[in-house]
């Protein structure tokens, strides 16, 4: 089965609640929710005030991916404010087991993610305690961006590792994920696509959703 999450970071925030119900109406499967705090990549973006607000007004799950520094002070705001899943960087430092399994403490399905020059190596040891592994295929920070392709080896890589160790992390693929590659991400071995321009583009969110959906599909033939 493969999950489509639009990103949020291509949504427009003077119609948020009109952006939630058009997601839900297209049957997405989670809302991906970018946090940046300017200072681990160089973009700043919202904190756990937007995500409670879109918390309460839909019941998708909501991943949150932090691209911030020193997670670790932030995991109980994101955890009471509504987040369904938290992704971390494993280049933001700190014991990173000990953030994971935070984060399942709270209640919080546990995400780890690496910037794509990172050797993906780096997840291999984490995987016990992730509930999903983010791959990105573009350099974090900004939407709209041109997709990596050399991050499918990545994906593969991951999955091959995910089988051989008998984890039970889902790998989501992240950045420039459109009609074009979204079929090679899953046949590379991702399950979740996260999709942001490509998602709203034009306001046809119904339709881009199950266009996307389409295309990751036929990577499984």
């Amino acid at each position: 089965m493969i999950k489509i999450a639009p990103s949020f970071l291509s949504a427009d925030f003077v119609v948020l609640e009109r952006e939630i119900r058009a997601v839900e109406a297209a049957g997405a499967d989670y809302i991906h929710l970018d946090v940046m705090d300017g200072h681990f990549v160089p973009n700043i973006t919202f904190g756990p005030m937007v995500v409670e607000a879109i918390s309460k007004t839909t019941a998708l799950t909501l991943d949150v991916h932090l691209m911030i520094s020193d997670p670790g002070k932030y995991l109980r705001a994101f955890a009471d404010s509504g987040a369904d899943i938290c992704t971390i960087h494993v280049e933001a430092g700190g014991d990173l087991r000990a953030l994971l399994i935070e984060i399942r403490k709270l209640g919080m399905r546990a995400g780890a993610t690496a910037k794509p020059a990172t050797p993906v190596e780096a997840f291999y040891p984490l995987l016990p305690y992730l509930d999903l592994a983010l791959v990105m295929s573009v350099e974090p920070g900004f939407g709209g961006q041109a997709f990596m392709p050399e991050s499918l080896e990545t994906v593969r890589r991951l999955r091959a590792e995910v089988v051989r160790q008998g984890a039970n992390a889902e790998i989501e693929i992240d950045g420039g994920i459109g009609l074009e590659n979204a079929g090679l991400a899953v046949a590379a071995g991702a399950e979740v696509l996260v999709a942001g321009s490509a998602a709203f583009r034009d306001g046809k969110v119904v339709e881009n959703v199950a266009a996307l959906r389409r295309a990751g599909l036929a990577g499984l033939r």
